[in-house]
């Protein structure tokens, strides 16, 4: 990566801010070399946020948009389970700083921003700094059809529902990480394709993103604390009870069936 406006200081920033994540539970050492590598500052526009850029914490970019908690963007890439070589899916671009990531772990990048300026901006950001990563303006529900299937797929951004587009587009043996609720609190969903009809679910904590859109209700079921996914083309619901704060979060771990389409 060309790092061109990147100094000792912020090198030395960086390495701070590895030992914080270190601190909170990060433990891919791969995750915590490309944090290491991948300057910030260089992904935040408004100066005077410039000295805060290795700080844990997010900042409000273009578009309404945030830069996300570097633990956030740590914790979410570590729960993928990254290999080199593998297609990733990234769905909310926003500054390029969670797909800059990415790239440093030497992954295929597909990435969808709906906001055209950010993407504009961000598409330029991110050619400066070397970056090959695929980027579309678009709406994230549909994702990449074109690029499908992938082996990852990544939400930075809370979403009120898991949408089906992104889970057919999930190849089987494939991971999604998405915050899912509808309030300022998220639940982390970390979802992995046992096969074109089976889901495995693990909750892995409340986390707080911003929403990626707003969407209509679909159908859906609540059975015992499980989710219970109906395909349909709107998207697949995750019930609010689900979303309960009080709830478990690490330990509810099911298998969700998926009924098949009706012809």
């Amino acid at each position: 990566m060309q790092q061109t406006g990147d100094d000792y200081r912020h090198k030395g920033m960086r390495k701070q801010l590895v030992e914080v994540l270190k601190g909170k539970g990060i433990t891919d050492m791969k995750v915590l070399e490309a944090i290491g590598m991948v300057p910030r500052h260089l992904f935040i526009d408004d100066s005077a946020f410039l000295q805060h850029a290795y700080a844990d914490q997010a900042f409000p970019i273009a578009c309404g948009q945030t830069i996300s908690q570097p633990y956030t963007v740590a914790f979410q890439t570590q729960l993928l389970g990254l290999r080199p070589g593998e297609k990733v899916l990234e769905i909310g671009t926003g500054s390029g700083y969670q797909t800059a990531v990415l790239c440093q772990l030497g992954v295929k990048v597909f990435s969808i921003e709906r906001h055209r300026p950010l993407y504009l901006e961000t598409r330029q950001r991110l050619e400066r700094l070397g970056c090959k990563a695929q980027l579309l303006h678009g709406d994230g529900f549909k994702g990449m059809p074109q690029f499908a299937p992938f082996d990852k797929v990544l939400v930075t951004c809370g979403a009120p529902e898991v949408p089906e587009a992104l889970l057919q587009q999930l190849k089987v043996g494939g991971r999604l990480v998405i915050p899912v609720g509808e309030g300022v609190e998220q639940q982390m969903l970390c979802i992995d394709k046992k096969s074109r009809k089976s889901l495995y679910v693990r909750h892995m904590g409340p986390f707080g993103s911003y929403p990626c859109w707003r969407i209509r209700p679909v159908e859906h079921l609540h059975v015992r604390g499980m989710f219970y996914f109906r395909p349909r083309s709107e998207g697949m619901k995750v019930p609010r009870k689900a979303m309960n704060r009080n709830e478990p979060a690490v330990s509810q771990q099911f298998f969700v069936e998926i009924e098949p389409r009706c012809s």
